[in-house]
């Protein structure tokens, strides 16, 4: 077993789902509690996860250094890197460039011979996300590696099998990232495998939710989007008939979402589907309101109020929702970590809420819930769906949400939507954002003063991190040039070429 002291870092869970995928168990436990939990269950290895404090912040989360007199190999990834060398008398300052997202790692030659390195490319790509940077090594380090912009981007005390990294090698980006960790694995005496969701997994997660909910009658959050459509079909599985879900049309959704849903689960599924009509309800709350945290907790405590009215109907005790771990990370969900933003169904539900929770994707990724979906049978037309936000199209307008604003934003999208999937190029989420920006233009021989609209496409694997996509110059001239021809009320497309860090999924 490895254990993973969180201190706090947005990937700290994904660092714990790349050992489980090499076979390996993984516990994650506070820095409060980590040397309690290794001297009870004396794991093979330790990891320190990265996180958003300072090392040198007096307040910052940090560890006993009895851990490094134990004998158990300890790798440091990116804060956990910074605290080794920060705990272990080498020096960490704040760093003149700060490097968020992709980097390049040159390894030296003192790296051939490191077992943390081996079948690692001299020159490879990596993720960084990090202000701070080891400048002086502890006694009894050597640098194995550095980046353009940090010096020590790796260091290693091969004696007593203390390593440290700056950059994440669980994140995709990383060219080599799962072969450091297994690598890691096999310096603790473990053998790394590969771990698959299959059959048998899902079928023992429909037994976890049936042995939670028993008998009781649960409601379900759908949308007719990947998460919640694979929480509703898991839990139907799992108790039949004792499970209503309700689509919540809040006048925020996408064109066609309300027909695709019933189709899918009514006529297909043969599910007890409740539709209600909260347009009015969402649209009257959200009236006025520009800051995106307030729309979220609106929006989450609006949904709670349909649903509160619908449970009762039916004496429902339990409430599913398509949760996910991004969204849980994102709304601060360890100890230590930052909230990025709330996400509607988890740090915008009210605190008084008289449903009982049930999450079951909780604890997986977007690709692992695509996964489940395939095995459960869900049609390609909803495992493939791209990512939809909970609070639907309200983050996807910037600033105030009104009627006008959602049809002029809900026409683009379907023309980015369309075009992109007639090019046949496979991507994990292209949208339109209504930016809230008029600017001039010209119709005919007259000025025009119109809307801008944003254009968002990006390409991932697990929604923790993205690239943006480079969509052909031809496909863009076509999408915009059918905007601003089909809806008169915009005059302007602009392209987003951010990745994720440091901006992320949605504008809001």
């Amino acid at each position: 077993m490895i254990i993973l002291i969180d201190f706090g870092g947005q990937t700290a869970h994904l660092i714990s789902r790349r050992i489980k995928e090499l076979g390996v168990e993984c516990l994650i436990v506070t820095p409060e509690q980590a040397l309690d939990k290794i001297k009870n269950s004396k794991p093979k290895g330790i990891i320190f996860s990265g996180g958003p404090a300072d090392v040198f912040d007096k307040t910052a989360p940090t560890a006993n250094l009895e851990m490094f007199e134990l004998g158990i190999p300890i790798l440091g990834i990116c804060y956990g890197h910074q605290l080794i060398g920060y705990l272990l008398n080498g020096k960490v300052v704040s760093g003149e460039k700060k490097e968020f997202g992709p980097a390049v790692l040159e390894l030296n030659d003192s790296a051939d011979e490191s077992p943390l390195l081996q079948n690692v490319s001299k020159e490879s790509s990596i993720w960084m996300n990090h202000g701070n940077e080891v400048t002086e090594l502890p006694k009894g380090f050597i640098s194995l590696g550095k980046s353009k912009t940090t010096p020590h981007a790796v260091m290693a005390d091969e004696k007593r099998k203390i390593y440290g990294i700056q950059f994440h090698p669980e994140m995709v980006h990383t060219e080599f990232g799962t072969q450091i960790l297994g690598n890691f694995l096999k310096i603790c005496g473990l053998t790394p495998k590969k771990a698959e969701i299959n059959k048998e997994f899902v079928e023992s997660l429909i037994k976890d939710i049936k042995d939670s909910v028993l008998e009781q009658r649960a409601i379900c959050a759908l949308s007719g989007g990947v998460d919640s459509s694979v929480a509703a079909l898991l839990v139907h599985q799992a108790i039949g008939k004792n499970l209503t879900s309700v689509y919540v049309d809040s006048g925020l959704m996408r064109e066609d979402e309300t027909e695709t849903l019933k189709k899918v689960f009514k006529e297909h599924y043969k599910m007890n589907v409740v539709i209600v009509d909260a347009k009015k309800e969402f649209l009257k709350a959200l009236e006025g309101i520009d800051d995106p945290e307030e729309k979220r907790k609106i929006i989450g405590k609006t949904f709670i109020e349909v649903f509160d009215k619908e449970a009762k109907k039916i004496s429902a005790k339990f409430l599913v929702q398509g949760t996910i771990y991004p969204d849980v990370i994102e709304s601060a969900g360890s100890k230590h970590s930052k909230n990025i933003k709330s996400h509607h169904n988890v740090g915008g539900l009210p605190e008084n809420m008289n449903l009982i929770l049930v999450e079951p994707l909780r604890n997986f990724y977007k690709d692992q819930v695509r996964k489940i979906g395939e095995i459960l049978g869900l049609p390609n037309s909803i495992t493939e769906r791209q990512p939809f936000p909970g609070p639907g199209l309200a983050v996807r307008i910037i600033g105030s949400v009104t009627e006008d604003k959602l049809e002029i934003l809900r026409k683009s999208d379907k023309i980015v939507t369309d075009e992109i999937e007639k090019s046949g190029i496979k991507l994990w989420q292209a949208f339109a954002v209504f930016t809230g920006i008029k600017t001039t233009g010209v119709r005919g021989d007259n000025r025009a003063y119109g809307q801008t609209i944003a254009i968002r496409a990006i390409e991932a694997k697990d929604a923790m991190s993205a690239n943006f996509a480079k969509l052909p110059y031809e496909l863009l001239d076509k999408i915009s040039t059918r905007i601003v021809n089909e809806i008169p009320e915009v005059n302007r497309v602009v392209y987003d070429i951010t990745n994720k860090p440091p901006a992320t999924m949605e504008w809001e």
